[in-house]
């Protein structure tokens, strides 16, 4: 179950970020409200999840999947481009949530 919440806590905040840049700087209500509570719900999934992940593997899942994520978005909706260099730092990001997920007995709950 902490993973569900953790997984649910990334899309959260992923709709807020995404939202956040749709607000144009909170002049725009309708996503500036998106943006608020998305991050409300975020944190409240993440806290859940904290009842039995370690914090540490809790958060460096939940910002790496939300980083690739946003630049997913970003590039989708919003039209941004990565080079080369951001992709494979994304790609390293991926490959460190993968090691700690596969590898590490710290993740395990």
């Amino acid at each position: 179950m902490p993973y569900i919440y953790l997984i649910l806590a990334v899309a959260a905040e992923t709709i807020g970020t995404s939202a956040l840049q749709a607000s144009q700087q909170f002049t725009r209500l309708g996503p500036s409200i998106l943006v608020v509570a998305g991050y409300a719900v975020a944190f409240w999934f993440l806290s859940l999840t904290l009842r039995t992940l370690p914090v540490g593997v809790a958060y460096a899942v939940w910002s790496g999947l939300g980083i690739l994520f946003i630049a997913l978005i970003g590039w989708i909706v919003f039209g941004q481009r990565l080079d080369m260099p951001a992709i494979l730092g994304m790609g390293l990001i991926l490959a460190g949530i993968l090691v700690i997920q596969l590898f590490s007995g710290t993740a395990q709950h």
